[in-house]
């Protein structure tokens, strides 16, 4: 009955969420995100393998270098994509998006955008209890909170090299080995046939 009063925009938020609370490494239970259009926001898309690749124009051989190097996947749009479906399924999508912050971060001109964009990102993910907190260890989430005093495009260094590290040893081979990868590949060597 709620659900009936509940308004109509709201019925694709329950959608997305229902999936994502089906914890599952099969590529057609994934909720990923694609780009709406180019350099605007990002919208959320439920996918089968199939559409996946069609809609991205991926290649078998693409797909096949993101087992080459951790940092060839995260080189690649579509590998970043792909692997934050998979984080989601694990919940530990927050790894990536904070590496992801981190290097947006990096690219920062502005004095007075650094130091905010700097707060912003240690509140949302280093900090103790934070919304997306990201699993460092106490000396590096002190390093960094003490690199919050003067905030400097290296201040998260340290701890985007802990997360970066967590996630090629731990994550990145279980996405390797993970039904979605295999079911990805798969898919685009029988387009090819």
């Amino acid at each position: 009955m709620a659900a009936l009063l509940m308004p109509r925009r709201n019925k694709g938020m329950r959608t997305r969420l229902g999936c994502l609370s089906h914890k599952s490494d099969s590529c057609s239970d994934f909720t990923a995100i694609l780009p709406d259009k180019p350099n605007r926001a990002l919208k959320m898309h439920k996918f089968t393998v199939t559409e996946w690749q069609e809609s991205r124009r991926l290649s078998t051989e693409e797909a096949t270098r993101w087992a080459d190097s951790f940092d060839v996947l995260l080189s690649h749009k579509y590998g970043v994509a792909a692997f934050r479906a998979f984080l989601k399924t694990e919940f530990s999508e927050e790894n990536l998006e904070f590496w992801l912050a981190c290097e947006e971060f990096k690219k920062t001109r502005s004095t007075a955008k650094l130091v905010s964009k700097a707060h912003r990102i240690f509140e949302e993910f280093v900090d103790v209890q934070a919304p997306r907190e990201v699993n460092i260890d106490f000396q590096t989430r002190e390093a960094t909170r003490k690199n919050m005093q003067e905030p400097s495009l290296t201040c998260f260094d340290q701890a985007q090299g802990k997360v970066h590290s967590l996630m090629e040893k731990d994550s990145y081979p279980r996405f390797l080995r993970s039904k979605m990868y295999l079911d990805l590949l798969s898919q685009s060597q029988r387009r090819l046939s």
